[in-house]
């Protein structure tokens, strides 16, 4: 195989050599291939060429329609040869890492149309694999042991076995299971509390050997912004112990729907602590003979811990809209705090000197060192409690307290945008007023390049908007009634887009009360999302409920004709944008909830026309978008030009 697809002459710049050959094959190679010249696709490709060429970070906007993927693919593989390294993919959720990959996706494209032979590889977050300490459990359960049971025994042949392991295939992803639904999955796949280095069947599991599956890849590798995120996070600590990076060392970065890094970032700097998984790991120090001040230590972390945790849950309070509780953080929580950090650093002494008498399992050590010191780090954020963010969550496991430093732009900038490596962000919704400010000062992005091109489509013709005034004395019922009034003269063919679970699950349970004449409705969370998606797209009259595909689903066509918003989507008041909007400079709305509710409901509009011959009709539903002005000018400029508004269904689908 060729290194490069074009002939390299080494005495020249080789990025202007890329640029040249992609210009080729978007003016000679795909339109002979039955591809259209796209102008806006040729200029986002000569303005990649500085960022590739100066190693600098670029907010790449460009609408649905200008081809934008096939742009950095193109880049990104010359790019990974040239320097020897491959390039990462970071996707904004899972769904977009399987449109990327799919059969007749972009990567196929290219392979097929260039006739190049690309080694791209997935690198998925944990949580999508199978966690077989979790799934030894659950097939004992009363409720659903039997479907664990069949899960376990359609595990490959060399899972069961303690031979050397000669090959494998690949196994224990989410999508081999698409019927699980989020809650039973959950039951059985890896989790933060997960122990993986005191795992008798690491050397075994689906994540482990994927992992080394992936981290061969010469091209690209294509991942999750989250699982990007906690490549950066987790990269010091597993250099310390002695671990690969979960990423290898790669020659550029291109995060695909980059608007949304900010919340992976948050998600990845997070310290999460709960009692249950505390008192499991520290009492592995007791396996053995040991002195009774190290027994009498962790007995009384133990009773600590479960004061403390006692306090959080009277502390705390729910969040509307969130799943996150909101912690009152008064005099005495801190005060309780302060009290555990220090019996922590009591015990770590203990631990130091019972590993002099030799005692204690070296290995069982390292554990509980690294996750005392992990505990340490989190609370030792809280001696300065106005630099950190803090709230409670309720899962599987009982309470966890997830702590996260005000950081996130630090450490972005110190270990993502101050490596010499072209960064590309790439969106149809980076801007916002015509200013690239508010995701970069997000970020923590100083010295960046930028530019936006439009879509091509014509939106005056395949758009139309529907915003009805809603009766006021039962807002819910009258969104019900529009919108199965809707649905039936469209006979489905609707995405549904929800800005939370909460009001998601109020839709699903008021259907249940209404007569719906034989309309079908999928809900994110009952299957998994590939699978749902794929069932939408080839069954014309369904409708689908989501809430977390805003952005990133492509589905040309009529099975998507119509998208309805259920609300606009504005942050939820959980503690981390109450922190955001306490640090606005003058005001909260238009810094933080405007900026952020504009972006998201761009990215949904998008979701209609997916290709020139698609059309259809958005609907919002906001009783407010009648009464304030102001919202009303800001909320019509994030939809394309020309496109008019209506408040009578007839006005918009006059022929259904």
């Amino acid at each position: 195989m060729e290194r490069y697809p074009f002939s390299y002459d080494p005495t020249q710049s080789f990025i202007s050599q890329v640029s040249d050959w992609i210009a080729d094959v978007f003016y000679d190679i795909l339109p002979e291939a039955g591809f259209e010249i796209r102008d806006e696709q040729i200029y986002m490709a000569f303005q990649l060429e500085r960022a590739f060429a100066e190693k600098k970070t670029i907010f790449a906007e460009a609408g649905v329609g200008t081809g934008k993927t096939l742009v950095y693919l193109l880049y990104a593989i010359c790019y990974a040869r040239y320097t020897r390294k491959p390039a990462i993919i970071a996707c904004a959720n899972e769904s977009l890492i399987e449109q990327l990959v799919k059969p007749e996706g972009d990567i196929a494209k290219l392979a097929r149309h260039l006739n190049l032979t690309i080694d791209a590889r997935l690198g998925k977050s944990p949580d999508q694999y199978l966690c077989l300490q979790k799934l030894e459990q659950a097939r004992y359960r009363e409720e659903d042991g039997e479907l664990y049971q069949e899960i376990y025994q359609e595990l490959p042949p060399f899972v069961h076995t303690h031979e050397a392991l000669q090959s494998f295939s690949p196994y224990g992803d989410r999508s081999h299971y698409p019927a699980l639904d989020d809650a039973r999955w959950s039951q059985a796949n890896w989790d933060v509390f997960q122990d993986c280095f005191a795992c008798d069947k690491q050397h075994r599991c689906g994540q482990t050997l994927s992992r080394d599956h992936y981290r061969k890849a010469t091209d690209l590798i294509i991942c999750s912004h989250d699982f990007y995120m906690e490549h950066v996070w987790t990269y010091e600590s597993r250099k310390r112990g002695g671990q690969l990076p979960l990423l290898p060392s790669h020659s550029s970065v291109i995060f695909d729907e980059g608007h949304l890094l900010e919340p992976a970032a948050q998600k990845a700097l997070t310290y999460k602590w709960n009692h249950t998984i505390f008192e499991e790991v520290i009492t592995r120090l007791l396996k053995g003979e040991v002195r009774e001040s190290l027994a009498l230590s962790v007995e009384e972390a133990i009773m600590q811990s479960e004061s403390l945790f006692a306090l959080l849950e009277q502390e705390s309070k729910p969040v509307p809209g969130s799943d996150r509780r909101e912690i009152a953080l008064g005099s005495g929580l801190l005060s309780l705090i302060h009290e555990f950090t220090h019996l922590i650093a009591g015990m770590e002494e203990e631990m130091a000197l019972e590993s002099g008498l030799y005692t204690l399992d070296e290995f069982q050590v390292g554990i509980v060192s690294e996750y005392l010191e992990m505990i340490q780090l989190a609370l030792r954020l809280f001696q300065n409690p106005t630099s950190v963010i803090s709230w409670v969550t309720e899962d599987a496991h009982g309470t966890s307290l997830v702590v996260m430093p005000k950081m996130v732009q630090e450490v972005l900038s110190d270990y993502v945008f101050s490596q010499k490596m072209p960064v590309v962000f790439s969106s149809a919704t980076l801007s916002s007023d015509d200013s690239f400010a508010y995701v970069a000062n997000s970020l923590g992005v100083r010295d960046y390049l930028s530019f936006s091109v439009a879509s091509p489509y014509d939106y005056e013709e395949q758009m139309k908007v529907f915003v009805p005034n809603l009766a006021m004395h039962d807002a819910l019922q009258e969104k019900m009634r529009i919108t199965l009034e809707m649905l039936a003269k469209t006979k489905g063919r609707a995405l549904l887009l929800f800005p939370t679970r909460e009001e998601m699950q109020q839709f699903k349970h008021e259907l249940k009360e209404q007569e719906t004449n034989g309309l079908r409705f999928l809900f994110e969370g009952d299957q998994e999302i590939s699978h749902l998606i794929s069932h939408f797209q080839n069954d014309e009259h369904l409708n689908l409920c989501a809430v977390t595909l805003w952005e990133g689903l492509d589905v040309p066509g009529p099975s998507l004709s119509h998208v309805l918003i259920w609300s606009l989507p504005f942050p939820p008041n959980d503690p981390v944008f109450a922190a955001k909007r306490k640090a606005a400079k003058e005001s909260a709305f238009d810094e933080v909830d405007l900026p952020y509710m504009l972006l998201r409901l761009r990215q949904g509009i998008g979701r209609l026309i997916r290709s020139r011959d698609d059309s259809g009709s958005v609907a919002i539903f906001c009783q407010e978008l009648h009464e304030d002005v102001a919202l009303r000018q800001k909320v019509m400029q994030a939809f394309p030009q020309g496109v008019e508004w209506k408040t009578s269904l007839r006005d918009v689908l006059p022929e259904a």
